[in-house]
């Protein structure tokens, strides 16, 4: 019979390195140390960098990694997804278009509609609305008939 052997956890950190230059905002004795895998062609492009701007390879590698994360000044100020909408004044829609997308775009039964000027979630569904013809036109003709954004 086997015996199950009980190890002790134990957590290991990580050494620090003090090293230099120190990323942005943070002190010496934060910095984590690492091993990486380089091709030769980047190990050579590195080793080139460092011999250049004159630091160390690990100091290289650190302000690139300091450049990626680095937010563009004008990262908001030119980002087209926040300009505003164009007005297409040919463009119309219905009133509830953004509730009930799934039944302008696919058909389905709507999910909400506007009684007394307010958005209230449509009546149930009948158990046989897909297969019978005659429960899906009734149903649709209830709602229209409830429906004030037609």
């Amino acid at each position: 019979m086997k015996r199950s052997r009980k190890y002790k956890s134990t957590e290991v950190e990580a050494p620090l390195v003090n090293d230099s230059p120190v990323p942005m905002g943070e002190s010496k004795a934060s910095m984590v140390r690492t091993q990486i895998y380089l091709s030769r062609s980047e190990h050579e492009f590195l080793r080139a960098e460092a011999a250049r701007i004159g630091k160390p390879m690990a100091a290289i590698i650190r302000l690139f990694i300091d450049e990626k994360m680095e937010l563009p000044v004008d990262a908001w100020a030119n980002n087209p997804m926040l300009r505003p909408t164009p007005i297409d004044p040919g463009f119309e829609t219905a009133p509830d278009a953004a509730l009930n997308h799934d039944h302008y775009i696919s058909g389905a039964p709507k999910k909400w509609i506007k009684t007394s000027g307010k958005w209230v979630e449509a009546p149930p569904l009948p158990a046989d609305y897909y297969e019978n013809a005659a429960s899906y036109e009734s149903y649709n003709n209830e709602l229209r008939g409830m429906d004030e954004a037609k």
